[in-house]
């Protein structure tokens, strides 16, 4: 089963940023759609951005000119890069992974789901 622990989540001032970390139990990039989530507060999971196996990305529209998803393979660890952060981006953010079956895009279900990290901005 894989695992994934994030971690970097902080409390920071608007337009600041931050770089969120994914570890992964063993090397899956090769294998699995890897995805980036939040959650606000009183709302549903939202999805923030995708990488597939190729290194291919794709990103929630409203979010891809602040918010950079990539992967270290030689680390096990995909990161999340959070620019000019807004007090609307306070959220629980967590990374997710599937096997490679079909499309790597947000609206797909994810099999494995991190516990999640805070991210809160004032």
């Amino acid at each position: 089963d894989v695992q994934l622990v994030e971690s970097g989540g902080a409390s920071v001032q608007a337009g600041g940023s931050l770089r969120l970390s994914c570890a992964a139990s063993g090397y899956i990039f090769n294998s699995h759609c890897m995805a980036w989530f939040r959650q606000l507060p009183g709302k549903e999971r939202e999805g923030i951005a995708v990488i597939d196996s190729d290194g291919d990305t794709a990103y929630a529209e409203s979010l891809k000119d602040r918010f950079t998803i990539s992967v270290d393979n030689a680390r096990n660890t995909l990161y999340l890069q959070l620019n000019s952060l807004e007090p609307e981006d306070t959220a629980v953010y967590y990374c997710a992974a599937t096997p490679n079956a079909g499309n790597c895009v947000l609206s797909r279900f994810f099999l494995n789901l991190g516990q999640g990290t805070q991210v809160t901005v004032s």
